[in-house]
């Protein structure tokens, strides 16, 4: 192996690899778009029959094969009309494509087409362009970026899967074979790696969902609206009333808005100028177009502007649990994790420019209680600031981007928590912070985002009466900790794996008779533990009996299956004692105790929303 290439010329190099194994095996197989990923690569290719499994076992023995003769990578450089011209000849039509595209409009508008920024390397001498090449025995493609020295050099590829990707994105257009590969230094990164993807694939909140019916999704209500089946509307609502809880604990007021509002609307908030083309269609009410809302905040803003207010007034902290739609493409779509409707834990906070800081780490302080609540340790934030290089993209405010820069800097170095910065990726109207959480697993996700707006104040006249009497703009935060219930609940189904702590399990305690004849008792201690009072507003204990015909060792491996946190085993001493024989998850036994005192631990564990060790 070379001395310590970095990955992304190993797995750029391994792509190449993997590509030429594909021609060698399939010598008509024309090649679309391929791309570098966190574990390995993928390549787009368009050939007569669809793959099968034995093919990728033929194309991992292909690479082998030439991983052993040691091929050369050579990096070439040809004018452009060579290139399409070679390329041609190869009969490849899609890098054809690429390269008239790179002709007419540039590197940028090609390398968007292809869905790579770093597909297509271009190079003016003396009025000429120049392209690179790759070449790798008779293997050649566009080329982008370092190369390793021959393909002995290529750490273990491991061929994963194959997926269907119209090409350069358009439905319209054909569907090529998308191939994924891991690629890796060493066989124990990809074996470390290969079982982390076993553990993901077992957590995947799709499977789970479906196994324990938390949501499902209905071709004919539409892909990306999710719909909340019982099980999944109790961690909802649980969500929902640990919000209410924290928010009236930081002073939030609570408001509702509809979910629809007129296009001029999101006119005047910008949304419609910069967020078009994430908007869904607009509607004719009476001659007047209306549009499905993507954001709460102009409504938000409508309530602010209903009373004037003053300095001593301020902050104003506005809160809602509001439903948004957004426009995805269907190939983005996925589970709960992307959606085209989902319900926000959103809140607006308007404030003086003097509280702006302390507003905003405040609610990074609320993020992590949170966090704290869900054993969620290892978090840090994304400052997402503006592209220079793409300003169209972002209100024209030098000074205003200043300030709000400098704002958010300054709380997040007095929160303590780290943070990275991220050029480029800010809101139209002013920088947000991404909170970033690791799962159980290792999988990095964008949960919830904070974001300062200097722009609001200005479109919609949001001022305050100050202290001299002048009108003044505020500052407005946009917030949302537990980001939508969709996304949320996905993170956490994946993050438990299924077995929610006791305050959210959807069902809490199933009560389990030894026989038929103990049923009366049985369903006498359910009616005993519903009955229980929470002195907290989680609501009652989520309890059943489950009075199936089934025998007793069967109805407890389907509760362990449904992770059920606490199964209650009653027979003929339990009976006439006045006693249960409790269970815990997982298969671990409590012994027998009196229904009061298993009722007290439970109440402890739902309203601390902490479980008790079973030790």
């Amino acid at each position: 192996m070379a001395e310590h290439p970095d990955l992304k010329t190993l797995r750029r190099s391994g792509a190449y690899l993997m590509a030429a194994a594909i021609q060698a095996s399939w010598p008509q197989a024309a090649f679309g778009s391929g791309s570098i990923t966190e574990i390995g690569f993928f390549y787009d290719v368009d050939l007569p029959e669809p793959l099968k499994a034995s093919d990728l076992e033929l194309i991992e023995r292909r690479i082998a094969e030439m991983r052993e003769s040691n091929l050369l990578f050579e990096r070439v450089e040809v004018p452009i009309d060579d290139a399409i011209r070679l390329m041609d000849r190869l009969r490849q039509p899609y890098k054809v494509e690429l390269l008239q595209l790179l002709k007419m409009g540039g590197s940028a508008i090609a390398a968007k087409a292809a869905g790579d920024e770093e597909a297509i390397e271009l190079r003016e001498e003396g009025g000429e362009a120049l392209v690179t090449l790759c070449r790798m025995g008779a293997f050649v493609d566009l080329c982008c970026g370092r190369l390793l020295a021959h393909s002995g050099q290529v750490g273990p590829i491991k061929v994963k899967n194959i997926a269907g990707a119209y090409w350069r994105g358009d439905s319209s257009r054909r569907q090529l074979q998308r191939i994924h590969a891991l690629c890796f230094p060493s066989q124990s990164d990809m074996e470390a790696t290969i079982e982390r993807l076993r553990e993901e694939a077992e957590r995947d909140h799709r499977k789970l969902g479906r196994e324990l019916k938390l949501f499902m999704l209905s071709p004919d209500v539409g892909a990306g609206l999710p719909l909340w089946l019982p099980n999944g509307m109790v961690i909802r609502d649980e969500l929902e009333r640990l919000a209410l809880q924290e928010e009236r604990r930081d002073r939030y007021r609570r408001v509702a808005t509809p979910h629809i509002a007129k296009e001029a609307l999101y006119v005047r908030s910008g949304h419609l100028p910069y967020y078009r083309d994430d908007m869904y269609s607009p509607i004719d009410i009476e001659g007047e177009a209306y549009r499905l809302r993507p954001m709460n905040c102009p409504h938000h803003h409508e309530i602010y502007l209903s009373q004037h207010w003053s300095y001593r007034q301020l902050p104003v902290r506005l809160s809602e649990y509001g439903q948004v739609y957004r426009y995805e493409a269907s190939g983005g779509l996925s589970g709960l994790m992307r959606t085209r409707g989902f319900c926000q834990n959103d809140a607006h906070i308007y404030c003086r420019a003097d509280q702006a800081r302390d507003e905003f780490l405040a609610v990074m302080q609320l993020h992590a209680r949170y966090y704290a609540m869900f054993g969620i340790e290892d978090f840090w934030m994304r400052l997402s600031l503006p592209d220079p290089q793409r300003i169209e993209k972002f209100v024209d405010d030098p000074n205003g981007w200043m300030e709000s820069m400098a704002i958010l800097r300054e709380a997040m170095d007095a929160s303590g928590y780290p943070y990275v910065e991220a050029p480029g990726e800010a809101a139209f109207y002013g920088p947000k912070v991404d909170f970033m959480i690791r799962s159980a697993v290792g999988s990095e996700h964008a949960i919830s985002t904070n974001q300062l707006d200097f722009v609001a104040a200005r479109r919609f006249g949001l001022n305050y009466t100050a202290a001299d009497g002048a009108k003044k703009p505020v500052h407005v935060i946009h917030r949302a900790p537990l980001g939508s219930h969709e996304r949320f609940v996905a993170f956490l189904i994946e993050h438990y794996g299924g077995a929610f702590p006791v305050w959210l399990a959807p069902l809490q305690v199933r009560v389990i008779p030894v026989s038929e004849r103990h049923t009366a008792y049985a369903l006498k201690v359910r009616d005993l533990v519903f009955e229980a009072v929470i002195p907290t507003a989680s609501g009652g204990v989520r309890v059943d009996a489950d009075l199936d015909g089934e025998r007793m060792q069967r109805k407890i491996r389907k509760a362990q299956q449904e992770k059920i946190p606490y199964v209650l085993v009653v027979g003929d001493r339990e009976a006439e004692s006045g006693f249960v024989s409790v269970r815990r998850r997982g298969g671990s036994s409590l012994g027998t105790m009196p229904v009061p005192m298993f009722l007290a631990r439970l109440v402890q564990e739902i309203s601390a929303r902490r479980d008790i060790p079973a030790t």
